[in-house]
């Protein structure tokens, strides 16, 4: 088998990291070295997010800067893959003709066979980028049961669904990861045990509404909640951590609250995206709660564990937003006291309803509004932080540097300490917080969880 080297660059979420990881898995069977720089690589793999303009930008940049290093090397093999690929199919090849393949979000365990397609000769550019209302997530353990070995990793990412039925206003989820899909339990314990079997010591399950998991499609002979997945997942001998993302807060139950309070390896930390504090913005983005109801879910959770960390996402600016609805978001964030948010101005995707709605809100009204809000954020996120001076708290290892180590706490706290050379990521230590930042925490060593 010749050896060939692959580069490939993600844009967006954890999911599509994800699915970068499978396709460098898959490739990595059909003789394509992985981390190779992209002057160097013999294939080039563009995976993308279309959630916001700025990544799509990014990316059809990045894209036309390909152009020269393909005219320079003819036998360069260049792929658009993912979200943008999804959605704008065959225009791709129509504006960057330098592209050999278009696949899209349920399609990329094909590449493979698109790439030995092109490599025979049989044609000059490959597309696949269907959405099927049938199709259900591969066992990616089993086909990669011949794939070499990866160098060991202490953390990853397991997809338990994709896509979403929730079809809110601004968002392209459902026209590029199509209707949701749960995968099946089996599946995704196979996987959890196998890389935990491997030395992996924490898992965040992936879906774009976990929350929903295996209510749409059941998957099993009974519908399996979300909530049981979880608590099989944590079951997993040797599993020391465990997390998930993301959840809509229409689709919380009490049942998956209760797992904080009764599974010990189950992270202190919820992402849980509000996108706005005013009720009027709520229902014209579609989204299926109020803020009351919003509240309530916070305040059930803390309920259940007081020491929860809370991460949000907000959208300033949504076609409509008025100074008063703008000021109910403030107020929320005054109310929840997030330990941290991902805050954004919004921007018209394709194919969304509210691409067409009316009442657009300036640029530099939105620009003003971001700034307020992530200014208050930056205040709350250190005054959080604060509230860990001389707490004696679990953190897992993530890399050396030159001075000290880096980790994380369960809450999901960036952790800098010193400590001994035989510290390796993965360890899980005790650090005693000394020092807070807006960004992260500094202590000093207490003692190991090993």
């Amino acid at each position: 088998m010749t050896t060939k080297h692959l580069h490939i660059k993600t844009f967006g979420c954890q999911m599509n990291e994800r699915d970068s990881e499978i396709m460098e898995q898959l490739l990595a069977q059909h003789g394509y070295l992985p981390g190779a720089a992209a002057e160097q690589a013999d294939l080039i793999i563009l995976n993308t997010c279309s959630i916001r303009a700025k990544a799509e930008q990014k990316f059809f940049s990045l894209l036309g800067s390909l152009r020269q290093e393909k005219r320079r090397r003819p036998g360069l093999r260049i792929v658009a893959a993912g979200c943008v690929a999804q959605q704008e199919g065959e225009r791709i090849f129509e504006r960057m003709p330098h592209v050999d393949i278009v696949i899209g979000t349920q399609q990329f365990w094909r590449l493979p066979e698109m790439l030995q397609r092109l490599e025979r000769g049989e044609s000059k550019r490959e597309i696949a980028c269907g959405l099927d209302k049938q199709f259900v997530i591969p066992p990616f353990q089993k086909l990669l049961r011949n794939a070499p070995p990866a160098l060991p990793e202490f953390r990853k990412f397991v997809t338990i669904m994709q896509g979403c039925d929730n079809y809110c206003a601004y968002c392209v989820v459902p026209t590029t990861r199509g209707r949701e899909i749960s995968r099946p339990v089996a599946d995704i314990l196979e996987e959890v045990e196998l890389l935990v079997s491997h030395g992996v010591k924490e898992i965040t399950l992936l879906g774009q509404n976990v929350n929903s998991y295996g209510t749409t499609n059941p998957v099993a002979d009974r519908p399996v909640s979300f909530a049981e997945l979880l608590k099989m997942t944590a079951a997993v001998p040797g599993l020391r951590r465990l997390r998930f993302t993301t959840s809509n807060p229409q689709d919380l139950s009490t049942e998956l609250m209760r797992c904080f309070a009764a599974l010990p390896n189950l992270c202190s930390h919820f992402h849980l995206p509000v996108q706005a504090g005013s009720n009027a913005v709520l229902q014209r983005m579609h989204r299926k709660y109020t803020r009351e109801l919003y509240l309530e879910k916070v305040a059930e959770l803390r309920s259940f564990c007081p020491d929860i960390a809370l991460s949000t996402d907000v959208i300033v600016g949504f076609p409509g937003e008025t100074e008063e609805d703008f000021a109910q978001t403030m107020s929320l964030l005054e109310t929840v006291r997030f330990h941290g948010s991902f805050s954004f101005k919004y921007s018209d995707r394709p194919g969304t309803r509210s691409a067409s709605f009316p009442d657009k809100v300036e640029e530099q009204v939105k620009d003003a509004r971001l700034e307020r809000f992530q200014a208050r954020q930056d205040e709350i996120s250190l005054e959080r932080n604060q509230e860990f001076l001389g707490k004696t708290v679990g953190v897992m290892v993530e890399r050396r540097g030159e001075s000290e180590l880096q980790g994380r706490s369960g809450s999901n706290h960036i952790i800098h300490f010193a400590g001994p050379d035989d510290l390796q990521p993965g360890d899980l230590v005790m650090v005693t917080i000394n020092h807070a930042g807006q960004r992260s925490l500094k202590g000093e060593l207490a003692a190991s969880e090993n």
